[in-house]
């Protein structure tokens, strides 16, 4: 007889699915890892198992312990179901902008659910990091599993997630693309799939406030990226040992509004119920799809279950509330929906202040961004240009470098209308919008103050 001996022994060989209609510009087969499947529907049940075998195998710790451990839900969820199986107690720390369902999912599986503080750094005594560790030293027979940097983590990815993948596409993928957040599964199903053909390109996708991206393209751990966001599950504000750096080729930011919009969209295409990260998973692929082609084999990780976040993105009061379903409130790129396919206008900052001029009459426009080398290092407008040519007729004919004035500021496309007065000043009436991929387009004061009349 086909029988499990515990729920245990049902996580793992999740299926792969299609994507139809919501991937239909896309090019190649976009095909998704759906980790709900697992008993405790997330990703996180293979290594919540993981670890915590592991920590049996070395004796840290012993029958009738305590499971303490800091997490977004997920993988708590995993570690209630293996802890009831295996005689533990658990303790959880979650930040208070998890879902309350998760919480209260935690609670009825009897963990013990302590809520800490979002907006605190990692070190912060009220932080959920450090108050897991305090409770570790405090608790006698006690396991603190942490996930970031505990390496059992990536090793179940490497061991079983990335070798399903692999089997299931029969050798053929070409694009991995997961949230990161511990970066377990990146690292270890990135691993395993590079081993088999090094060619596989692993992207992970990265929340707006995260220093993932910057410190993956930099090496700088840049604390001015941090700020709160919405998203659950992915971006850190610290570097878990987890993430192996080397082994993911980029990483691709998403909004929280894209990510959340995009998860009801996989519901209503699909039939796919997911959370909130799934969203910005695919989202990253849509960013990305000028890099792929008609050969292409991507595989998305959905990481878990929608039902935890009935609450959130599901629910339409908190989603107006957030400015994401407001269908008058546009957002940048509906600005410019008349001219997407036009190419930015811009100058070079060592041409002669009459070619500025010229293009500006040529095209009746007022301002234009000053590039050189390749990148934004001013802006020029009329206004300053005819002070300074009142002033001085051979203005026209000297370096736009030394007229210029500071860049215009970046925003993202899908940034409310209704927040990008703040990035502008009496003296500075543009802004560029990122479209991702090196593509700008402008947004001007006439625009904004148009769309909102």
């Amino acid at each position: 007889m086909d029988i499990k001996n515990n729920i245990l022994e049902t996580i793992g060989n999740t299926p792969l699915i299609r994507l139809n209609k919501i991937a239909e510009d896309i090019p190649g087969t976009v095909l998704a890892k759906t980790e709900y499947f697992n008993p405790g529907h997330s990703v996180k049940d293979r290594m919540a198992l993981k670890m915590l075998e592991d920590a049996e195998a070395r004796g840290d710790i012993k029958p009738g312990g305590t499971i303490i451990e800091c997490t977004s839900g997920n993988t708590g969820m995993g570690l209630a179901l293996a802890c009831i199986v295996k005689g533990y107690k658990l303790i959880c720390t979650l930040s208070d902008k998890q879902s309350k369902e998760k919480i209260d999912i935690l609670r009825a599986l009897g963990a013990v659910a302590h809520v800490c503080p979002t907006n605190v750094s990692p070190d912060h005594p009220e932080s959920y990091y450090s108050i897991a560790e305090r409770l570790n030293k405090e608790i006698e027979n006690s396991f603190w599993v942490n996930q970031y940097d505990n390496l059992s983590n990536r090793l179940t990815h490497y061991e079983s997630t990335g070798p399903e993948i692999w089997n299931q596409t029969d050798g053929k993928v070409t694009h991995f693309v997961v949230g990161v957040g511990t970066g377990g599964t990146i690292s270890g199903v990135g691993k395993y799939l590079k081993e088999q053909n090094p060619n596989v390109k692993i992207w992970g996708v990265d929340s707006y406030g995260s220093v993932f991206k910057k410190f993956h393209e930099t090496g700088d751990f840049d604390e001015t990226e941090i700020y709160s966001y919405i998203t659950e599950g992915i971006g850190e504000d610290i570097l878990p040992k987890n993430v192996d750096f080397d082994l993911i080729d980029h990483f691709e930011k998403v909004t929280d509004r894209d990510g959340a919009l995009v998860t009801r969209e996989l519901a209503l295409k699909e039939g796919l119920f997911l959370g909130y990260s799934c969203g910005s998973a695919f989202q990253a692929i849509r960013q990305m799809k000028d890099e792929l082609d008609e050969n292409s084999v991507v595989v998305v990780l959905f990481h878990d279950h929608g039902s935890r976040y009935v609450g959130k993105v599901y629910n339409d009061d908190w989603m107006r509330d957030r400015g994401f379903l407001n269908e008058e409130n546009h957002v940048a790129k509906d600005l410019f929906a008349h001219r997407q396919d036009l190419p930015l206008l811009t100058v070079n900052a060592g041409e002669p202040v009459h070619n500025a001029v010229a293009l500006m009459r040529k095209f009746d426009i007022s301002q234009l961004p000053v590039m050189e080398q390749g990148k934004f290092v001013g802006s020029i407008d009329d206004a300053s240009l005819l002070d300074k040519l009142s002033a001085n007729s051979e203005t026209r004919d000297e370096h736009i470098r030394d007229h210029m004035n500071e860049p215009f500021p970046v925003i993202q496309a899908t940034d409310p209308i209704n927040t990008i007065s703040k990035h502008l000043s009496p003296t500075c009436g543009a802004a560029l919008v990122d479209l991702g991929q090196g593509k700008y387009q402008i947004v001007t004061r006439h625009d904004i103050v148009s769309a909102m009349s």
